[in-house]
């Protein structure tokens, strides 16, 4: 990506540096066109993704429920626990790929982070795959019963084989993202989304698997998307950011975990917080959980939507950082936010319209259609500051500034939302629907928050940040080549 900087409108960010600030103020209806070209096929691309667990549950559950439940348990607990790795800890990409693509002479800086990711998130990973194989006496500590124990500890073990694929996929899409190439990795996922139904369904049912089919299968399908992510890069497209193995992937690994542990914390606090609002759902009764399911299905693919925005945003405010470009970065950041909350704000209005009806999708239970009419303006209402909260993180990403997103997350969700959402729901019997207060105020806290920090971000300052990553990058280069 190239940007240029007319020379009467530029001038040294500091002195004896070789970047200039750029001054121009883009074209708004450009720059919203970029924000909604490049973050459609990455709202795709996760919608597909959640289709891969959603469609293995759905096949694996018609052998009984104890199976289904065992398998659902099991894809919740590797979300909040290995998937929070992947996709909160490849967001460390999400600012220096993007970053590094514009800011540095050499396109292969972003080849030797995404070796970097590699290494630091496969490390990480191991303690959580010990974690996996010996699950078990941990959910009979946490009061689960033996048997989905027993069968959530056997599906993880079989699981564990496709977990170091679905780490490297998603820190290779994070490679290619930083190239404003956003498409490859819906087009893996075009062809890997129905054969993973039909391997599912091969090793279940035709093979006589049974219940370990199905993360035999899901293993299989992750080890697919990746080697066809990396035949793109080869083959189409991608190939200029790599620059070959390289030793620099063993050093600076102190900075990059500093934005991989908040990356996970962004992304864990929320996902982790909805799994407790799930428990919470569960004591109060059989209706209130049904009716929950049908709302966090329903959220789970909308979510998708500001999750996309998120990620096209980190890319573009990072690239416009690297190109010392603050003036566009700046705009780019809160058209982002306004982009995702009028999206919102139309999903809202049409859940407020079928709200007495949206529950028969789902369920013909009328006590579950009734509870789920009655919480839905919530739900309606989370959709906007989900927006707003999703974007503003992912200007927050594109700038570094992982931190901050973090922070407000834990304040917002365990301080203030889980309190207040149990307290309404039991204290003063608002049921449900006193649960997902407490999420819609947290949310727009978050939101708020995020979008105040965007609006009082120094600019000129994250720029000069960026390029002080540069910098530090570089030094390990000629380290290295001293050596």
């Amino acid at each position: 990506m190239t940007i240029a900087l007319p020379d009467d409108e530029t001038r040294p960010i500091l002195p004896n540096e070789n970047y200039y600030l750029n001054f121009d103020a883009p074209s708004i209806p450009k720059e919203l066109w970029v924000l909604v070209k490049t973050s459609t096929p990455v709202i795709l691309a996760y919608m597909l993704q959640n289709s891969l667990q959603t469609g293995c549950v759905l096949i694996v559950g018609r052998i009984g429920a104890e199976e289904l439940a065992a398998s659902a348990f099991a894809f919740m607990f590797a979300m909040v626990t290995g998937w929070v790795l992947a996709l909160g800890g490849s967001t460390a990409l999400d600012t220096l790929c993007s970053q590094s693509w514009t800011a540095s002479d050499n396109p292969h800086e972003v080849g030797v982070l995404l070796q970097r990711a590699y290494l630091v998130l496969l490390l990480l990973f191991v303690p959580i795959a010990v974690l996996w194989f010996f699950v078990e006496p941990v959910l009979l500590f946490l009061g689960q019963e033996v048997v989905l124990s027993q069968m959530t500890q056997v599906f993880l073990r079989y699981l564990t084989a496709g977990a170091p694929a679905y780490i490297c996929f998603e820190a290779t899409k994070k490679y290619l993202q930083a190239q404003g190439i956003m498409h490859a990795g819906t087009y893996v996922l075009l062809i890997c989304s129905p054969l993973n139904l039909g391997l599912n369904y091969l090793f279940v049912w035709k093979w006589n698997f049974g219940f370990i089919g199905a993360p035999i299968a899901t293993s299989i399908i992750y080890w697919l998307m990746f080697i066809l992510l990396l035949c793109y890069i080869v083959f189409v497209d991608g190939a200029a950011g790599w620059g070959g193995f390289s030793r620099r992937a063993l050093h600076n690994w102190c900075p990059f975990l500093k934005l991989v542990g908040p990356g996970i914390l962004m992304v864990g606090t929320e996902w982790i917080a909805f799994e407790i609002v799930a428990l919470a759902a569960g004591r109060l009764g059989t209706t209130s959980l049904a009716a929950q399911s049908v709302i966090m299905t329903t959220d789970q693919v909308l979510n998708t939507i500001p999750f996309g925005i998120s990620i096209a945003t980190s890319n573009r405010v990072g690239n416009l950082l690297g190109s010392a470009w603050p003036v566009g970065a700046k705009i780019s950041a809160n058209l982002s936010a306004m982009l995702a909350a009028s999206i919102g704000m139309i999903i809202m209005i049409i859940m407020l319209i079928a709200r007495d009806a949206f529950g028969y999708l789902f369920s013909n239970e009328e006590t579950v259609v009734d509870l789920v009419g009655d919480v839905l303006p919530w739900v309606a209402a989370f959709q906007i500051a989900d927006g707003v909260a999703g974007s503003c993180g992912g200007s927050l990403r594109g700038m570094g500034n992982q931190h901050l997103g973090a922070i407000v997350n834990l304040v917002s969700y365990y301080i203030l939302a889980l309190p207040l959402g149990i307290y309404l729901a039991f204290q003063h019997d608002l049921g449900l629907a006193g649960l997902w207060v407490g999420q819609c105020v947290a949310l727009f806290l978050v939101g708020c928050v995020e979008w105040l920090i965007i609006l009082r971000t120094n600019w000129n300052r994250e720029v000069d940040k960026c390029f002080e990553r540069v910098r530090a990058e570089r030094k390990t280069q000629s380290d290295d080549e001293e050596l």
